[in-house]
C-alpha cells in the first residue's frame, strides 16, 4: 500500500506544480473547486468524511436518495452546517450535555483533477452532472518555495476548505484561527522537511518574494499537498486560480468516474483517485467500557460500542453519527421523517430505542445518550460485532445503500487513524 500512496502523492504534487509553472509563475491555471473532503491524512492514507457542505462560493449536487429502512434514514439535508468530528458537538434536546464545538458537515474528496488552462465554471457544471457526484470544489494552488524548500500549497476560503479536511483538523480552532490570520498550515512532514516551527517567519519564493508565518501542522487529507493558506494570502503570493478540482461521488464506481471526469474536462485532463476502490472492515475494538458518563461525542461513541455492543468498533458509530447528523448538528426531521443525532425513524425507535448511561423514563430519540446506545444495539442485533461481511450487512441495514456502507467504513478508518488507543 505504501508504494501506491507515494505514487498518489507524487502525482498530485506534479499536476499542481506543472500547471502552476513550478513555484508561482502567476499565470492562469486550473483549480480546486466545489465541495469536498480531504480524504487521505498527511501520509496520503485513504480516508473520508461524507456529507454535503454549502458555503459562500461553494456548490453541492443533491445527495443521492437512500430508501428508508428498518433502521434509520439518512437525514442530513444538503446544505446542513455544523459537523463535529466525533470529539464534541451539540447534543440537541436531551438530559445530558456533550462538550465541544465542531465545524460544517464533512465531505469526502474521491478524486482530484486538473486541466490545461484552468478549471472553468462550465467544467464544474459538467462534472456535477455526472452520475453519483454529490459535490465539486475548485481550489487555487501552486508549488512554491518556503524557507528554500519546494512545497505544494493550496488556497481557498476557510468555509469552503474546512469541510474537506480530516475530522481532527476540521474540529481544530487552533488550525483555523491561524489559517484566517494568513498563516501557512502544513503537514508535519512538510514542516520537518522545510525546517518550519510554529510561529516562525520564513521567506517565500512564489510569484512574489515575501515572508509568511508558520501556523503549525495538521492533517490536510490530500496526498501530495504540503500546505494550505487562505484565499486572500494565496492571492498575495500569486497562487494559480482554479488549479484543480475535487470531486465527491460516493455512489459512483471510482474507475468509471475517473474516465467520465477526463471526458468532461477534455484530453488534457489529469485525474488522480484519492480513495481506495475497496473498503476494509478491520477496525479497532474496545470492549472495556470506562465508568462514568461520557463528556464528549468521542467518549460517547467509544463507550456506547463497548457497553452496548462488545465487538463493534466505536469508529463505526462515530462515522454514522457524522454522516447522519454531523454529531447532533442536524437533528431532522429528514425527508423520510428520521430524527435525532443517529437519525432513527420513529417506527424503528419504538422497537429499538433504549435509555442509556443512567437515563430513566421514556427513551428520547433526540438525546444522544439514548440515541447512540440504541444505534449500537440495533447494529449489534444485525451482527455488526462479528465484523467482516456481517458488519457491512449491518451498516447496509441501517441505510439501504452500498455507497453509504463504503462511506461509513472509509470514515471509520480515518477516525481509527486520527484517534488511536
Amino acid at each position: 500500500m505504501g508504494g501506491g500512496l507515494v505514487a498518489v502523492s507524487v502525482a498530485v504534487a506534479a499536476i499542481v506544480a506543472g500547471l502552476a509553472g513550478g513555484h508561482g509563475a502567476g499565470h492562469s491555471g486550473p483549480g480546486y473547486s466545489g465541495t469536498g473532503y480531504s480524504g487521505t491524512g498527511n501520509a496520503g492514507a485513504p480516508a473520508g468524511r461524507p456529507g454535503t457542505a454549502l458555503a459562500a462560493g461553494v456548490t453541492a449536487a443533491p445527495q443521492p436518495a437512500a430508501p428508508a429502512t428498518a433502521g434509520t434514514a439518512t437525514g442530513a439535508a444538503a446544505g446542513a452546517t455544523g459537523a463535529p468530528d466525533g470529539t464534541g458537538g451539540s447534543p440537541g434536546s436531551g438530559s445530558g450535555s456533550l462538550s465541544g464545538v465542531t465545524p460544517t458537515r464533512l465531505v469526502v474528496p474521491d478524486l482530484i483533477a486538473t486541466v490545461t488552462g484552468g478549471v472553468t465554471a462550465a467544467d464544474v457544471a459538467r462534472i456535477r452532472k455526472l452520475g453519483g457526484v454529490r459535490a465539486v470544489l475548485a481550489i487555487d494552488g501552486a508549488q512554491i518555495k518556503v524557507n528554500g524548500v519546494p512545497l505544494t500549497v493550496l488556497a481557498a476560503p476557510a468555509a469552503a476548505l474546512r469541510p474537506w479536511t480530516p475530522p481532527a483538523t476540521a474540529a481544530s480552532t487552533r488550525v483555523w484561527s491561524a489559517f484566517q490570520a494568513g498563516d501557512l498550515v502544513t503537514t508535519a512532514a512538510a514542516a520537518a522537511r522545510a525546517g518550519l516551527a510554529g510561529g516562525g517567519r520564513y521567506p517565500v519564493a512564489a510569484a512574489v518574494s515575501a515572508r509568511i508565518t508558520d501556523g503549525g501542522s495538521a492533517l490536510l487529507g490530500v496526498a501530495g499537498v504540503d500546505g494550505v493558506v487562505s484565499q486572500a494570502e494565496g492571492a498575495k503570493l500569486g497562487l494559480v486560480k482554479n488549479v484543480a478540482v475535487l470531486v465527491n461521488a460516493p455512489a459512483a464506481d471510482m474507475t468509471a468516474l475517473a474516465g467520465q471526469v477526463r471526458a468532461a474536462l477534455g484530453a488534457s485532463a489529469r485525474v488522480v483517485l484519492l480513495v481506495p476502490t475497496a473498503t476494509s472492515t478491520t477496525l479497532p475494538v474496545d470492549s472495556t467500557p470506562s465508568a462514568g458518563r461520557p463528556a464528549s461525542y468521542l467518549q460517547l461513541f467509544q463507550e456506547s460500542a463497548a457497553r452496548y455492543c462488545p465487538g463493534l468498533s466505536w469508529t463505526v458509530l462515530a462515522a454514522i453519527g457524522q454522516i447522519e447528523s454531523a454529531d447532533g448538528q442536524n437533528m431532522g426531521p429528514s425527508t423520510a421523517g428520521a430524527l435525532g443525532p443517529m437519525q432513527f425513524l420513529p417506527s424503528t425507535w419504538a422497537l429499538w430505542g433504549i435509555d442509556g448511561f443512567g437515563n430513566t423514563g421514556t427513551p428520547d430519540i433526540m438525546d444522544p445518550f439514548d440515541a447512540v446506545p440504541s444505534a449500537a444495539r440495533l447494529l449489534c442485533a444485525d451482527g455488526a460485532a462479528a465484523g467482516g461481511q456481517s458488519l457491512r450487512q449491518a451498516i447496509f441495514d441501517y441505510n439501504h445503500a452500498d455507497w453509504y456502507v463504503d462511506e461509513v467504513l472509509t470514515l471509520a478508518a480515518e477516525y481509527a487513524r486520527e484517534y488511536p488507543g
